[in-house]
């Protein structure tokens, strides 16, 4: 197995034949949890944006703690050092984050029942003139990406191309900028600043990040994520494996400081979430008599909620006391 590298635009502009061609390529690759997809995004937006969050980060620490949000467990806003852990571990990975996602009108249903999901973003405005209208756009045109691949997915399962997008268009889709210390490794190991896990959404983006570190698990080894310059990366997540019935697996990864590795490292990737209410319940064409029914349904917020504890980011009952 192998991560493939797909032209988004030929599904969207091509032939039937390069159609089927991009399909087959994406679910072929998705066997490692992993595809790689060029695209039309804005490079100089991308780079916009990395150096608006390295200012950030270069604040110093009482400014990053006054975008902390009390009660939204890593979901909007500032999250420290050391604090999420992945379920598999109990030594908290190092790296801090700034989380954000798209506000929706007053009254609207999902912003009454998930208010930190759903509300105003808290961005460092005060500190970073334009960065809320910066990282907001962002995240708009990163979700837009993810539709569009999730279109792609939805016709290599034999449904609808919109089967995805329905859920997704006002999905609580999560950007999450993170920034890994420099760890200075030396030429015969590694850190591993975040230790392996699966995602719990629908499927993550990864834009570009600003230097090495994803590392892939594939028939049990680490391979590199090295994308072709300006691709995209595409991971999937515990709410697709729901979805398949268990045919397309989340992809596993980590985040290492590799040999002789200087400097720090940031990245920027959204998670696609369905809309919370949504039930992650197999789609048809994926339960056979060769592959029964593996999964009981369950909402997409109950299914995230689960997830949030077992990562130690809820606060007022943590996994992994402080």
């Amino acid at each position: 197995m192998e991560i493939l590298d797909v032209d988004l635009l030929r599904f969207e502009k091509g032939s039937k034949v390069a159609r089927r061609s991009v399909v087959d390529g994406v679910m072929k690759s998705l066997a490692t949890g992993f595809v790689y997809v060029a695209h039309d995004m804005s490079i100089n937006m991308i780079d916009d944006v990395y150096a608006t969050l390295q200012t950030f980060f270069s604040l110093p620490q009482e400014r990053k703690d006054t975008y902390k949000v009390a009660g939204s467990n890593g979901q909007t806003g500032y999250t420290g050092l050391l604090v999420e852990t992945a379920a598999s571990a109990e030594a908290p990975d190092f790296k801090e984050m700034l989380n954000w996602s798209a506000e929706r009108p007053k009254g609207h249903p999902l912003r009454t029942l998930y208010p930190y999901r759903y509300g105003p973003p808290t961005l460092p405005e005060q500190d970073i003139a334009g960065s809320t209208k910066l990282l907001g756009d962002f995240h708009d045109i990163v979700a837009a990406l993810q539709i569009r691949v999730s279109r792609i997915i939805a016709v290599g399962l034999g449904l609808h191309q919109s089967f995805f997008e329905r859920m997704l268009i006002d999905g609580a889709n999560l950007t999450r900028a993170i920034h890994y210390p420099a760890m200075h490794q030396a030429p015969d190991s590694i850190h591993v600043w975040a230790a392996e896990h699966a995602d719990i959404n629908l499927i993550t983006a990864l834009p570009r990040a600003t230097a090495a570190g994803l590392q892939v698990k594939i028939n049990q080894s680490w391979v590199d994520a090295v994308p072709p310059e300006n691709g995209a990366i595409i991971n999937t997540g515990l709410m697709l494996e729901r979805f398949t019935n268990g045919l397309i697996a989340p992809g596993l990864h980590r985040v290492v400081s590799g040999p002789g590795q200087q400097g720090d490292r940031y990245s920027v990737v959204q998670f696609a979430h369905p809309e919370p209410w949504t039930l992650l319940t197999p789609v048809p064409t994926t339960v056979t008599a060769d592959n029964p029914l593996k999964f009981p349904t369950i909402t997409a917020a109950d299914a995230l909620s689960k997830v949030i504890w077992e990562i130690n980011l809820v606060e007022e009952g943590r996994r992994i006391p402080d």
